[in-house]
């Protein structure tokens, strides 16, 4: 237990020394401030024109009436995307950043139990995934407020944060594939590319009706449920899930655990 705490220690006083930290949070921060963008412009169609692209694309989309519901609808949606990535992103850097500044083999050289690197490694990631979870709804509500969108509910505003709590749960869930590949890879390029490639192939199974089986694909379904018979989730969607996430764990561990030069 005690080298699960000082190897947790030692993840928490990279984050500190470095700039990702920060960079994250604004970032998280600057996406949830365009989601209130584009409901401003919801709420005052007049300024579309003077806004340009960003103006056009809000008038293009459809968002339904401008109020809480649809709000908070929309944030969700951007999470269901941009938590994806950033998850993906932060631990990608976090296992993959040990290769690239060549600091694997101090570390596996240390007489700390290389499960517990790896564990604490992935509490890192829930700690920091939920933190900017918080964060990018916090903003919203926030930006939401200040623009004056219509329809307060504090039902409504609690039902959408609990839908966007176990849809941020379930994508940090999927951050363990992401690791596997950063520590076979020996670095964070490849596993972005996995990243932004799930993604994609996220969106295309949802035209395939195939989104419910695909793991990447299931966080945003169940963030926004639609009434489509072929892309509502299912027990077997969760196991599915759940799989893949405990896969990607133990092939973690065991990379970790067995290579004796990583």
């Amino acid at each position: 237990m005690k080298s699960l705490i000082a190897a947790l220690w030692v993840e928490i006083l990279k984050i500190r020394k470095s700039n990702m930290w920060w960079a994250t949070i604004l970032f998280f921060m600057f996406v949830s401030s365009m989601m209130g963008l584009l409901m401003f412009v919801q709420i005052h169609p007049e300024i579309s024109s003077k806004l340009g692209m960003i103006g056009n694309k809000a008038s293009m989309l459809r968002f339904g009436e401008p109020n809480w519901q649809n709000y908070g609808t929309l944030l969700i949606q951007g999470i269901a995307g941009v938590g994806l990535v950033g998850i993906g992103f932060i631990t990608s850097w976090i296992f993959g950043r040990e290769f690239s500044d060549h600091t694997i083999k101090d570390i596996l050289a240390l007489p700390v139990s290389r499960s517990h690197i790896v564990l604490s490694k992935f509490i890192v990631i829930i700690i920091w995934a939920l933190i900017l979870s918080f964060v990018y709804f916090g903003s919203g509500l926030i930006i939401g407020l200040l623009i004056d969108i219509p329809g307060w509910n504090t039902e409504i505003v609690l039902k959408c944060a609990n839908t966007y709590l176990i849809t941020s749960v379930l994508m940090i869930f999927l951050s363990t594939p992401v690791a596997f590949i950063a520590s076979y890879s020996r670095g964070y390029m490849l596993p972005m590319g996995f990243v932004i490639l799930t993604l994609i192939v996220a969106n295309f199974t949802g035209l395939v009706g195939l989104g419910p089986y695909f793991p990447w694909a299931i966080p945003g379904l169940f963030g926004t449920p639609t009434e489509i018979e072929s892309m509502q989730l299912n027990n077997a969607s969760y196991i599915i899930l759940v799989f893949t996430s405990l896969l990607g764990l133990f092939g973690t561990l065991a990379l970790w655990r067995f290579s004796d030069q990583m």
